[in-house]
Formats: C-alpha cells, structure tokens, sequence
C-alpha cells in the first residue's frame, strides 16, 4: 500500500478509522498478491481467472523482488496462465528488481513455445537475458541399453494403480517380470515434447550412476517405444509426508533414524568430484521401504543437476527458483547463486517436520512460508524435552549463511554421536501455544 493512498484514506475519513480499513485492505492485497503468485506457478488458470475477475490489478502484482505473475508464468513456460495474464492487461515488458522481462526470463529458462508467444505480443528482452538460467550440462551418452532397456510388453498394468503425479507423468504402481514396481510414465500428449523428452533422458542418465542403500533403486527405461517410461523398485511403505500425516511426531529415537538414513543418500549424492544436488528434498520425495518405517530411500530426481567438480574447492553455483515452496532455501527463493548447501537447509526443514509431526510453519501456504523464511525467520519448535544436539544440528543446516550449514558427512557423524547418547525410551511430550 503505497504511502499517497493513506494519507488520501486519513484525509477524506478525518479519523483513525479510515486508517485502519486502509490498513485491513493492504493486508488483503498482499494476501491476494501471494495467492496469484501461488497459482500461477501451480499452472492454474482457472484460478488466475477468478482472482483476477475478482480484482483486476492483481495482473500486474510484484513480490518484493518486484516479480509480476507474468514473470512467474514466462519462467515455468505455462502458455494458459500467460494468455490469460495478457488477456486481463498485463504489462507484457514489465521489468522485476534485475531489470529482467518475462521475455528475458523465458529465455533463460529456455522456455521455447513461450519465447514465441511474448514475442507475439511485443515482449522484448531486456535485463540480463535470464538471471535464472540453468543450463543443463552437455549429457554423456547414454550406456549400453541392453543393460536396462525395458521392452514395455514385460510391465503388466492390468492391476496397476496410479501413486502419483506431476507436471509431465503419472507413476504407477504395476508388475515386471512378477515384481511389483513403480513406473513413472510421460504423459502421451508430451511424448513427443523436445524438453520433456531432455528431462526424461536426463533423470534417466543420473540413475544410470546411483548405487546406494539409502537411493530408490532404478531398474530400468523404455525408451525406444513411446510412451517414455522409468522404472524403479516399488516401497510398500509410502512416502515420509503421508507417514508423518497419519503418525504425527515421533520419539527421538525413531527421528534419529530416519534423519540418519536421509543423510546417508544425501552424503553418497554430495560426494565430490560427482556431486549430484537433489533440490527438490521433501517428505514426499522420501520413501519408505516397508509399513514398519524401519528404513528410508531418498527418491525422485526430476529436478536433481549433476555437477562434475575437479577439486574440492571448487564453485559451482546455479541459480534458478526449483524445488518446493515450503522446504526452499532462502537463496533459492530470492534467486541468488546457490550450491549443494540448499539440500542441507531442505533436511533442516524435513527434520523439524519429524519431530513436531506437521509441516514447518503449516499454517502458511507454500509461497508465504517461502517468503517468511527468506525474510530471515525459521520455524518455532514446540517439542518439550527437545535434545539440545539435535536442535543445535538443524539450526546450523537451516543457516542463513550457507557456509555455517555443515556438509552431509558432519551430519553424520553428530547424528551418529547423539544417537549413542539417547535412550529408546526418550519420547517428545508436546504442548500447545
């Protein structure tokens, strides 16, 4: 709310109480500037549509990085959510705090099909031509197929049951060869999407070099026959998120076993000169090997980079807002370089949901909770008897300042320590606030 627009409300109401309705209706615009933000890097026009039917301004909304729903839409490369935008007036060359256009972010991100479509409409390309580019290394090819090549008529579907979905698939859980699996398969409307079919072989080119007790075991591709399928070991015992949904806060034993088999997996994919940064790490992306919850499997690496780094010292820095709101670094969300270090700040947050058994600040949505954390604040603990290790250890890894998060290893090994100095019988007793 701007400082013109107060005054005004104080001048004409002659009273405090037309200060404080101004006040009550800036709030509600920064709410609705979060939630059109939310849905249109959800992808979700139809929402889109009725906030901004609802209030028409809300098309050229910024955050406090002066990003506008466009620049969100023109970066996901979601065409719907940008007619939709341009079609309610958006400012199709606004520019965010870099100076970026939606143009020049679509550009960075190699977003093609809207490349075209803002040019269509005057976009220009201005700012730093992509603050957020990523670009994908040049990936090695691909080994012998006839090692993991995967001839579809093998996977039996006929009592298979959808366990998930995203952008681009659906996972499946289905039989090979008379073994339960889990199938991710591409979408047959983007089957023949160039980009799509890029990420594919890239997941599947990481895979191909995971091996690892604490990794989602990978078993194979089709790729030779369409649709594009990946397929991995199926765990009966769901994903941490829908764990911790139904059990709630568990005893600290029980945390330290878990936090020790996530870190396991993370060490084994930060481990130089290969290192491989998740950046998607979160409950869901977390898998139970069997109903027992006696061991976890760090999985799907749709979003995951390979870098290859020839010395421990090293930089290697991406930039580029990925992964999920809720469990972003702060570096991630303002769209500064980062490293490997986010995976260890999402840890932090997967950690805290253990132990107080609910999502780290839940009664914010995604996007708000992102932005919160950015703004330099982290989740309240409300765990009574909390050990002081523990809670010292996810200080540390949720760091504002990247180098005071400590490597995977260091995670380790303080785990390892605290573990010898607990007892079984140590249970959380939480209390309200």
């Amino acid at each position: 709310m701007s400082e013109k627009s107060t005054s005004e409300g104080e001048t004409s109401g002659g009273s405090s109480s037309g200060t404080t309705e101004n006040k009550k209706r800036g709030k509600a615009r920064v709410g609705r500037t979060s939630l059109i933000l939310w849905h249109t890097h959800q992808n979700d026009a139809s929402a889109v549509q009725r906030l901004l039917e609802e209030d028409t301004k809300l098309v050229n909304a910024r955050d406090y990085d002066s990003r506008t729903p466009l620049h969100v839409a023109a970066l996901q490369g979601w065409i719907d959510v940008a007619r939709c935008l341009i079609d309610h007036g958006a400012d199709v060359n606004a520019q965010d705090r870099w100076k970026n256009t939606p143009l020049a972010d679509a550009e960075g991100a190699k977003k093609y099909l809207m490349i075209e479509f803002l040019k269509s409409y005057g976009g220009l390309s201005y700012g730093q031509n992509g603050s957020h580019n990523e670009p994908k290394p040049v990936l090695p090819p691909l080994s012998n197929k006839g090692d993991w090549e995967i001839d579809p008529a093998e996977l039996d579907f006929s009592t298979s049951s959808i366990i998930g979905k995203g952008s681009f698939g659906e996972i499946l859980r289905a039989n090979w060869r008379g073994t339960p699996v889990a199938v991710k398969r591409i979408l047959p409307s983007l089957s023949e999407d160039r980009l799509v079919a890029q990420d594919f072989r890239h997941e599947v080119t990481l895979l191909l070099k995971l091996r690892h007790p604490n990794i989602v075991q990978f078993l194979g591709a089709v790729t030779e026959k369409k649709p594009s399928m990946l397929v991995t070991e199926f765990l009966r015992g769901g994903d941490l998120h829908q764990y911790l949904k139904e059990k709630g806060a568990v005893t600290p034993a029980t945390a330290i076993s878990f936090a020790l088999d996530i870190a396991r997996g993370m060490a084994y994919l930060h481990k130089e000169p290969n290192v491989i940064i998740h950046r998607d790490l979160k409950p869901r992306n977390i898998l139970l090997v069997n109903s027992s919850a006696d061991h976890l499997k760090v999985g799907d690496f749709g979003l995951s980079k390979l870098i290859n780094v020839k010395h421990a010292n090293d930089i290697y820095k991406l930039t580029g807002e990925t992964g999920s709101y809720r469990y972003m670094a702060p570096e991630v969300f303002k769209h500064r370089k980062y490293d490997k270090k986010v995976d260890v700040f999402s840890f932090a947050m997967i950690i805290y949901e253990i132990l107080e058994g609910e999502p780290p600040l839940a009664q914010l949505e995604p996007y708000e909770a992102a932005k919160y954390v950015a703004d330099g604040h982290r989740p309240m603990f409300r765990a009574k008897g909390c050990i002081p290790e523990l809670k010292e250890l996810i200080d540390q890894c949720w760091s504002a300042d990247v180098n005071k998060r400590p490597s995977f290893l260091d995670i380790l090994k303080r785990l390892e320590r605290t573990k010898e100095s607990i007892s079984s019988d140590h249970h959380w007793h939480l209390f309200s606030t």
